[in-house]
């Protein structure tokens, strides 16, 4: 069953669509409900390798669905230290829970003040209404 649309207030957005919940130098990413009710059913979830540096404003994954292929791009740099692998296994997890359940990967922040530049809830959701 497909998520009601929430964009929860304790974190940050990307203007590609994607979210960030910081706990001190970690970072957990996913993407928006936004995102997947655009995508629709994913059907697949290609993860970076656990090791792996990524950098803020750069694609890090593709999630696919019956409809579109999109590149998963990070809010902040830092290196992926967990892969959500119930998300690589059962990919229409994130339909079901984007913030939950269906998170992403996890990232040691190599610059925590990244965070800083994002959007809080409120601008999130202005940015969709001017889209």
């Amino acid at each position: 069953m497909a998520a009601t649309e929430s964009y929860p207030d304790e974190l940050k957005y990307h203007q590609e669509h994607d979210w960030v919940r910081v706990e001190r130098d970690e970072a957990t990413l996913g993407i928006t409900w936004f995102a997947q009710d655009s995508l629709g059913e994913l059907v697949h979830y290609e993860a970076p390798e656990q090791g792996t540096s990524i950098a803020k404003d750069s694609s890090y994954g593709e999630v696919e669905s019956v409809k579109a292929v999109s590149e998963v791009i990070s809010p902040v740099s830092g290196e992926v230290v967990e892969v959500n692998q119930k998300v690589v296994e059962a990919p229409e997890t994130v339909n079901e829970d984007p913030y939950g359940e269906g998170w992403l990967i996890k990232v040691r922040l190599s610059d925590p003040a990244e965070a800083e530049s994002l959007l809080d809830a409120a601008a999130y959701r202005q940015l969709l209404e001017d889209q």
